[in-house]
């Protein structure tokens, strides 16, 4: 099969995060089958040979990856399904699990696994909100009316609360640990949320939210100590389908219903990448970000997959940095070494100066006309 063939049939796109060392890996779904494919990090391309392909029951409507990159669950219209990925580099083998508490639960719209991987949550069609720990499958919350139907989740980077939007335009937080809602975000009558993201760059505790208000599209942000909106700002100036953040928290990508995506530092909340018509005339159904590489993955019904290379600044690796580290140490040792060499009397000099200032000092002492004037 041509690889662009099974990109463009791929409807559904997640990145998998592989150790160090390892190319990351991508799972791409469309109906009835699953396809596990290398990404290669030069090129920042897919490649078209499969590693594994697994047939499935239905059409994959969404994934959630676990952090440790070990595992991944897929959603189907009658529930979700646990895949196993093992081995290593490009020999990997995938193994299906059933998930008994998510089995025969309807269509789940959202999926998502906190930072940590220690939470595990689904947002049905029917409202229906279920909170898991993680590997056990505890029950922290099951709440079937959390919702009118859900839009779109995401957990806070210490996995504490989880923000849900609903198609009715309201935001709910939810406090994980205990289970039990926390708040409601206040909104204006024409005023709707859509999506929902926890900034992740540990330093600014803020919830990013899409909000249509009238007939303008904003980014508002939300101080999660409060809950209390503290700014907004018009970015995308169209209707947007999908919000994602960078695993750094340095990004943020809205893609729009026409198949436009904007790429937005949150430091300054400007705009640092644009791609227009990426999926001409489609709505664009998710965007994530590579786990290591300035590339994000986008999918629609219409055109598939798609792999972007963004044109923002290169990030430094760790090598990177530990060179330059080198270099100026380097750089200082030849510089010590030349002053060194260059100097005549840079270590002689007080003993000099004190050899040439005795005879005067001398001679000074020894005149009975200048100690008749001293006190001394």
């Amino acid at each position: 099969m041509d690889g662009s063939d099974s990109l463009s049939q791929a409807t559904r796109a997640s990145w998998i995060r592989r150790s160090e060392g390892q190319p990351h890996l991508v799972v791409l779904g469309r109906p009835g089958r699953l396809e596990i494919v290398p990404f290669d990090a030069k090129s920042a391309s897919l490649s078209s040979s499969p590693l594994v392909e697994h047939e499935i029951d239905g059409v994959p409507i969404g994934f959630a990856v676990h952090p440790s990159g070990d595992s991944f669950v897929c959603s189907t219209a009658n529930g979700c399904k646990l895949f196993e990925l093992y081995g290593r580099e490009l020999d990997v083998k995938l193994s299906e699990k059933p998930i008994a508490s998510l089995e025969n639960v309807g269509r789940q719209e959202c999926l998502a696994f906190s930072t940590d991987g220690s939470r595990f949550a689904t947002g049905a069609k029917d409202g229906h909100l279920r909170i898991f720990e993680w590997p056990s499958l505890r029950i922290l919350l099951d709440e079937p009316t959390a919702h009118k139907s859900f839009r779109d989740m995401d957990f806070s980077l210490d996995s504490e609360f989880l923000a849900s939007t609903s198609t009715d335009g309201s935001a709910r937080v939810w406090k994980t640990n205990d289970g039990v809602p926390l708040t409601t975000l206040t909104r204006n009558s024409d005023e709707t949320f859509e999506c929902c993201r926890f900034s992740k760059d540990g330093t600014k505790p803020f919830l990013f939210c899409t909000t249509k208000k009238g007939g303008r599209m904003l980014v508002t942000v939300w101080d999660i100590s409060t809950w209390k909106k503290i700014g907004y700002k018009s970015l995308l100036r169209k209707p947007i389908s999908v919000l994602s953040i960078s695993l750094d928290g340095k990004y943020l990508a809205l893609g729009s219903y026409d198949g436009d995506i904007c790429v937005v530092e949150v430091k300054k909340m400007e705009i640092s990448h644009w791609s227009k018509k990426l999926h001409l005339g489609a709505s664009i159904s998710s965007i994530e970000f590579c786990p290591t590489e300035r590339v994000i993955l986008s999918t629609s019904t219409q055109h598939g997959t798609v792999v972007t290379k963004l044109s923002v600044p290169a990030d430094w690796k760790e090598w990177q940095i530990y060179l330059l580290l080198l270099v100026l140490f380097l750089a200082s040792a030849i510089i010590f070494y030349v002053f060194f060499n260059n100097s005549e009397h840079f270590w002689n000099f007080p003993v000099a100066r004190e050899h040439s200032l005795r005879p005067e000092i001398k001679g000074v002492l020894s005149n009975p006309q200048f100690d008749e004037q001293n006190v001394w």
